[in-house]
């Protein structure tokens, strides 16, 4: 069995502490990254829908490179939008991330409410892999 690592960057660790959950965890060269929403450093909503959704990929950057790899080691992504009209301006978003060949599979779904309060409009959930060399 492949070892369990916590991936939690600095400026998360409320999220492992108070909200109790890991951003991440590395098992072997795989890494599974909880959904990232639109929280800025302060644990603080972001305003603007497009804001929200940089954020998201900010976040989901961030904890990517605390568990050495990067947004081109994405294999997939699942996204949940309160609003699914929101997808041309998440996917003009996404472009801007993940636009490495082969792109990433994705999942998009439509939810009622994200991270357990109103306001929220888009989470990002992925899975990257690693190569054996990479920390």
């Amino acid at each position: 069995m492949s070892e369990r690592k916590a991936i939690v960057p600095a400026g998360m660790e409320a999220v492992y502490e108070k909200i109790r959950y890991a951003p991440a965890i590395k098992a072997g060269n795989t890494i599974y990254v909880s959904g990232q929403i639109g929280r800025d450093a302060n644990m603080q909503l972001v305003e603007d829908r497009e804001a929200q959704i940089v954020q998201a990929f900010d976040n989901l950057e961030l904890v990517l490179e605390a568990a050495g790899a990067s947004l081109s080691d994405v294999v997939d992504v699942t996204s949940f939008h309160t609003d699914m009209r929101d997808l041309p301006l998440f996917m003009q978003v996404r472009e801007r991330y993940l636009n490495t060949h082969p792109l990433p599979a994705w999942t998009a779904i439509g939810a009622h409410m994200l991270g357990g309060s109103a306001g929220y409009i888009v989470e990002i959930k992925a899975v990257a892999v690693v190569t054996a060399s990479a920390s």
